[in-house]
C-alpha cells in the first residue's frame, strides 16, 4: 500500500503538454490548486507533461512539502521495447524532467508489448521497480493499464503496492469490480481514473459518442441517456454524479480526474464541492445493471 495520506481527488495530466506554448499556466495552476496530488507519465505528450510540471516545480523553488507527483514508466517510444533497461531509462527521464530525486509512486504503465512473464522475469521492468523501491528512489510501485484481464493478472502476482484502473469503474460501468476486489484483498491502494469515461459523462465529448476511447453499443448509449435523464430529474450535473460515484466507493483511495485547461480545473473544484442527495443513488440503482461497456 502507498505509505502516504491521499486526498480523494488526484489531478490527471495526460492532456498537459498537448497545446504548445499554452500549458505552462495550467501546470502552475495544478501545483497551486487545492488538489495536492498530480498524476503524470513518461510518455504523456511525449514527455511534455512531466517537463511542464518540472518547470512549474522549479518556479515554486521546489515541490512544496504538501504536494506529491506520481509518474509511470513506459515502453521505448521508438522501438516499443519494455525491458528492465528501458524501465531504468524511463525512471531517470521522469525524475530528470520533474527535477525530483525520488517519487512516492512509479508505475508499470500499459505493458502491452510484453507478456506478464517477461515483465516479472529477473532483470525485467518489475524487477527494476522493486530494486528502485529498495534503494529508496521510489516509495511504492504500481500497475496502471486499461485491459481488465491483464491488470487482474498483474495484481495477482502480489508484486505491487498500487493499482490504477481507468475507464472501467464509472457510474455506467462496473467492469473493474474484480480488479478492485483483488486489490482490496491484498491491501493495495486503488486509484480509479477517468470517472467521466474519457468525456462522455462530463458534458460535451470532443471525441464524439465514445466511451473510454471506444465505440459503445446502442444499448450502452441508451443507459448513458437514462443516466443523464435521471440527473436532469434530480437537478444534478452528470459530471458531478459521475465523480461522486467514485468518491463514495470506500475501496477506492483516490479518483484521478484529467484536466486539460485551467477552466476544467476550476470546474473540478465545483464538482467536488457539490452535494448529491443520498436518495439519488437509490434511483440510480433502479436503472438496473449497466450493459456491457465497449472497453474490453
Amino acid at each position: 500500500m502507498l505509505d502516504i495520506a491521499l486526498q480523494p481527488v488526484t489531478v490527471g495530466t495526460s492532456g498537459l503538454g498537448k497545446r504548445p506554448g499554452a500549458d505552462a499556466g495550467l501546470a502552475r495552476a495544478i501545483l497551486s490548486s487545492r488538489f495536492h496530488q498530480a498524476d503524470t507519465s513518461n510518455n504523456y505528450a511525449d514527455g511534455e507533461s512531466e517537463r511542464l510540471l518540472g518547470e512549474a516545480i522549479r518556479e515554486l523553488g521546489g515541490l512544496p512539502e504538501d504536494r506529491v507527483v506520481f509518474s509511470k514508466g513506459d515502453q521505448d517510444p521508438v522501438t516499443g521495447a519494455f525491458t528492465g533497461e528501458r524501465m531504468k531509462r524511463s525512471f531517470e527521464e521522469s525524475t530528470g524532467r520533474l527535477g525530483l530525486e525520488t517519487l512516492p509512486l512509479y508505475q508499470l504503465h500499459d505493458p502491452y508489448t510484453i507478456s506478464v512473464a517477461q515483465a516479472m522475469a529477473p532483470g525485467g521492468p518489475v524487477d527494476v521497480l522493486v530494486r528502485l523501491r529498495e534503494q529508496g528512489r521510489i516509495g511504492a510501485i504500481g500497475i496502471a493499464a486499461g485491459t481488465r484481464e491483464l491488470v487482474e493478472e498483474y495484481v495477482k502476482t502480489d508484486a505491487f503496492d498500487v493499482v490504477l484502473t481507468h475507464n472501467r469503474y464509472t457510474v455506467v460501468d462496473r467492469s473493474a469490480e474484480r480488479i478492485i476486489e483483488l486489490a482490496t484483498e491484498r491491501g493495495m491502494t486503488v486509484f480509479n481514473a477517468a470517472p467521466f469515461g474519457a468525456g462522455i459523462l462530463a458534458g460535451d465529448n470532443f471525441r464524439g459518442a465514445t466511451y473510454g476511447y471506444s465505440e459503445p453499443s446502442p444499448e450502452f448509449l441508451a443507459h448513458v441517456a437514462a443516466f443523464r435523464a435521471l440527473c436532469a430529474e434530480w437537478g444534478v450535473e452528470p459530471a458531478t454524479a459521475a465523480l461522486h460515484f467514485s468518491l463514495r466507493e470506500p475501496r477506492i483511495h483516490t479518483t484521478v480526474v484529467g484536466v486539460n485547461s485551467v477552466e476544467r480545473l476550476h470546474e473540478l473544484q465545483g464538482h467536488v464541492d457539490a452535494v448529491v442527495d443520498v436518495e439519488f443513488w437509490a434511483a440510480l440503482e433502479a436503472l438496473g445493471t449497466p450493459p456491457a461497456p465497449p472497453t474490453d
